[in-house]
């Protein structure tokens, strides 16, 4: 029952330092991702809680990126903290056998791991694919944040405008070049595919709206040589039909999945949404990293467990905490590296697949060899 109670302590210990390391990492890089995404606001004039949804549910993919090191710092600490506490000798001489705290440390493993697949395979595409969403249902709030004085700002499909000068809604010497036929209903002939070229003296932005003063509209249609030019002393301009040029289409890493899969499963005759012939092998990649990179997670459990082996040196260099971080880190650094790999190369995503299964009975047998060599060293 003691022993019950020290485990379940160990269990909480471990995975509230886990998620403290796993929220403080993600909240860090969210952030300096979030602001990147202020080119929402300042580059397509979307609203700014528009900005807001879509940034708070793109920390669901960032948080999924952060699992495995966060489970890595925080059993090694800790291990740590524990060895220089002395808790684990008082555990060892009450008679509780090192192998009962290494399968701990495997079973904790298993849950992050289990953790890490009900994200990376439901919650951060549904959450990464909602984020899209939002973008594609709602269109630019404003055209004010994306006019700034002598840039070209081309952040609509077909639809280039720059202002040489700005103070707040006032705008000076205005140039417009439309080809996606928004300004259509400007021309005589509405039917026609013209391209159209405003310029204007002065300006009022509001909204999406412009009011232009003292100009021209130069158009022209793209399949005849002659310009049509209509003098204005005052524009009224709707521009509410812009589109902006931000991606609205879902990436495979917004993709479910099962829909992912099922491309697979379909040996991707059906070319529906990202799924098709050309996308395979990107395909792969995505749910290798999905399902099999977690795989991963239980070989830094056991690395780090070496850190309860006695060792006739006190100092060894191949069991001490810094040598052991360093392996636990490059194994997940091979993980994340060879897996960008799989959807390439059959040998790579292989040895992808077969190194977790190989190297965790390899190391769990290392384990109990090392702690039947204990007694020598007493």
């Amino acid at each position: 029952m003691l022993q019950n109670k020290i485990y379940l302590s160990f269990i909480k210990e471990i995975l509230k330092t886990f998620f403290v390391i796993l929220f403080g990492l993600s909240l860090i890089a969210w952030t300096v991702r979030a602001v990147n995404f202020l080119d929402l606001i300042v580059e397509s004039g979307y609203s700014i809680s528009t900005y807001f949804q879509y940034s708070l549910l793109n920390l669901f993919g960032i948080l999924t990126k952060f699992i495995p090191l966060a489970f890595l710092l925080s059993l090694m600490i800790f291990i740590v903290k524990q060895i220089q506490e002395k808790e684990f000798l008082i555990l060892w001489t009450s008679g509780v056998k090192k192998i009962k705290i290494i399968n701990l440390f495997f079973f904790i493993s298993i849950f992050v791991l289990i953790f890490y697949l009900i994200f990376s395979t439901f919650i951060t595409p549904l959450s990464l694919n909602e984020s899209r969403k939002i973008i594609r249902q709602n269109n630019f709030n404003s055209l004010i944040p994306t006019i700034r004085a002598q840039q070209f700002s081309d952040s609509f499909k077909g639809f280039t405008f720059i202002v040489e000068k700005r103070s707040k809604n006032n705008i000076e010497n205005v140039f417009i070049h439309d080809n996606s036929n928004t300004l259509k209903n400007l021309t005589s002939n509405e039917k026609d595919n013209v391209a159209t070229t405003i310029s204007a003296k002065s300006g009022l932005v509001e909204e999406k709206k412009m009011i232009l003063f003292n100009g021209q509209i130069v158009t022209s249609k793209k399949d005849n040589k002659k310009n049509e030019i209509i003098k204005f002393e005052q524009l009224n301009i709707n521009l509410e039909n812009l589109q902006t040029g931000t991606i609205t289409q879902p990436k495979l890493q917004e993709t479910s999945t099962l829909k992912l899969i099922q491309c697979i499963n379909n040996s991707f005759k059906e070319n529906v949404g990202n799924c098709g012939e050309s996308a395979k092998k990107e395909i792969t990649t995505v749910l290798n990293r999905r399902i099999l990179l977690p795989l991963y997670i239980p070989i830094v459990a056991l690395l780090c467990s070496f850190l309860l082996i006695k060792t006739k040196k006190r100092k060894n260099f191949f069991l001490n905490k810094y040598s052991l971080f360093t392996l636990s880190f490059l194994i997940l650094l091979y993980a994340e590296l060879i897996v960008r790999y799989t959807g390439i190369s059959k040998v790579i995503a292989i040895l992808f697949f077969i190194s977790p299964i190989v190297l965790i009975p390899i190391i769990y047998i290392s384990l109990i060899y090392k702690l039947s060599k204990e007694s020598i060293y007493k």
